[in-house]
């Protein structure tokens, strides 16, 4: 594509996840600016594929450090049952929709183990809680809690944690003892879930920096997933957890 794209085109990702860099996080959008050398802006929110294809009524959310070109981008795509919100914080945007699938599995494993209503809304509340707090690590911009608050936050993580692959195959690798492999290639005909290998992604980037204990919840499900650390163990691990000290 590069060669071929004008150097005024601005360029949208929807891509949910991360990657590590020379200085540790790496935000996909990074990689395509650099690659294609265009501004590049990032939508995520609650908005499960087939659901915006029947035209469900839901929202979402555009993170365009340009806010002229955010309403360029609002204008092009909005339409009355697909509502969009223009943040400036498009790190942060872009940050959850990759975090809220490693807190995904996670109450993935709560349905597994068969806890109730209680303990899925604190471990959804833990993950949101380590969301902003790695967001404020690792974003170069300001973060607030205010963007948390779009649909890219805390409506993209609810729907997620109640629906989607994530949840659904942590539940089975907890009810099942099989291996998050065996289960994709079973319940996804071998692809690769976003969450488990977000939470390695993150580890490494925690481990390097002394911060694994700051995130009880990702460094459970990574060992979960990589190191046969018990499921059974996923509510242990959160009990000493940073927000109840």
């Amino acid at each position: 594509m590069k060669g071929h794209i004008k150097k005024e085109a601005i360029g949208i990702s929807l891509i949910k996840g991360v990657d590590e860099g020379p200085d540790g996080l790496k935000l996909i959008s990074d990689i395509i600016r650099e690659q294609l050398s265009i501004e590049m802006s990032v939508l995520m929110g609650a908005n499960i594929a087939n659901e915006v294809a029947e035209e469900k009524f839901c929202e979402t959310t555009i993170g365009c450090k340009n806010l002229q070109h955010g309403q360029i981008l609002k204008e092009l795509m909005q339409t009355p049952n697909f509502r969009i919100t223009v943040v400036q914080e498009a790190d942060t945007v872009e940050l959850c929709g990759a975090l809220k699938n490693v807190v995904a599995v996670g109450a993935g494993f709560c349905d597994g183990l068969g806890f109730g209503d209680n303990t899925k809304a604190a471990v959804i509340r833990l993950g949101l809680m380590e969301m902003i707090a790695f967001a404020k690590l690792f974003c170069k911009g300001p973060v607030t809690c205010s963007t948390f608050l779009e649909s890219c936050g805390v409506a993209d993580l609810i729907t997620t944690c109640y629906g989607g692959r994530n949840r659904k195959v942590a539940e089975a690798f907890a009810k099942t003892g099989k291996s998050i492999e065996q289960l994709e290639n079973e319940m996804l005909h071998g692809q690769k879930l976003q969450g488990p290998q977000t939470s390695a992604e993150l580890h490494h980037i925690l481990k390097h920096r002394n911060l694994t204990d700051k995130f009880p919840l990702f460094t459970a499900v990574y060992e979960i997933c990589y190191k046969n650390k018990p499921v059974s163990e996923f509510i242990t691990c959160l009990q000493a957890h940073p927000e109840h000290l």
